[in-house]
């Protein structure tokens, strides 16, 4: 579903999240700010490998060549896999590299993106050709250059910020306290689906993960007699899965 700058993506739990997509403007000040480090991270080379000398030795320009490329393609692959899609400027930007069925950015599908910098002009060597990048994320309905498209992502806001996020994300819950839980009324499709969601709910963004646990629990509480109010989303999810499985 498109409206203006959002998506809605169904979740394999059943619950639909939307999504605030990244436009023009945010994603090419993340881009100007990573560009801006990689500049800093070539000189940086340059430097230590004195290649700008007169007289460069072979295997000093082998090694900046390798480490120019390994700068300019491992830097955006790098981050977006190990940090959750967002590459320092992203971060900054407040925006994050996402799969289009919602899901975290992987290793194939960032590599697919981020080699089409070349293409699509989101890159330092092409930079020329970045008007077809450009058109590309107007002219798409999920704002997407070419390496999104073909990589299967797109960029997103992040609707919440960290220090929130982590401030609500609960610890393990472990068995319910108190008076027992009547868990009989959950069926054994609905703890599957509630196990679905807390094995995976690490790789989720955070306003994904909370708007998730959220729904899933507002949709359970009622069929659970003897909970207390106070119990949070996720930690009564938690409390379901233990309840339900210390009694089979």
């Amino acid at each position: 579903m498109r409206l203006d700058d959002q998506i809605t993506i169904s979740t394999p739990e059943g619950v639909d999240v939307e999504i605030t997509l990244a436009g023009l403007g945010s994603r090419a000040i993340a881009g100007l700010l990573d560009l801006t480090i990689e500049v800093g991270l070539l000189l940086g080379l340059f430097l230590v490998f004195g290649v700008t000398t007169s007289d460069p030795n072979g295997i000093v320009v082998a090694i900046f060549v390798i480490g120019a490329f390994l700068v300019m393609f491992g830097y955006f692959l790098l981050f977006e896999v190990l940090n959750h899609g967002r590459t320092p400027g992203k971060a900054a930007a407040g925006l994050r590299v996402m799969r289009t069925d919602g899901g975290p950015v992987t290793f194939v599908p960032s590599a697919v993106r981020n080699l089409l910098r070349i293409v699509d002009g989101w890159d330092l060597l092409t930079l020329i050709l970045c008007p077809i990048g450009i058109v590309a994320v107007i002219v798409t309905n999920e704002n997407q250059r070419l390496g999104d498209l073909a990589g299967g992502t797109i960029v997103a806001r992040e609707r919440f910020s960290p220090t929130t996020s982590t401030a609500r994300m609960p610890t393990a819950a472990g068995p319910p306290t108190g008076p027992p839980w009547d868990v009989s009324a959950i069926t054994p499709d609905e703890l599957v689906t509630v196990r679905l969601f807390l094995e995976r709910r690490s790789t989720l963004a955070p306003h994904a993960r909370l708007h998730l646990a959220d729904e899933l629990a507002g949709r359970l509480r009622p069929k659970v007699a003897g909970v207390e109010a106070a119990w949070s989303s996720e930690v009564f999810l938690e409390g379901v899965v233990a309840a339900k499985t210390g009694r089979s």
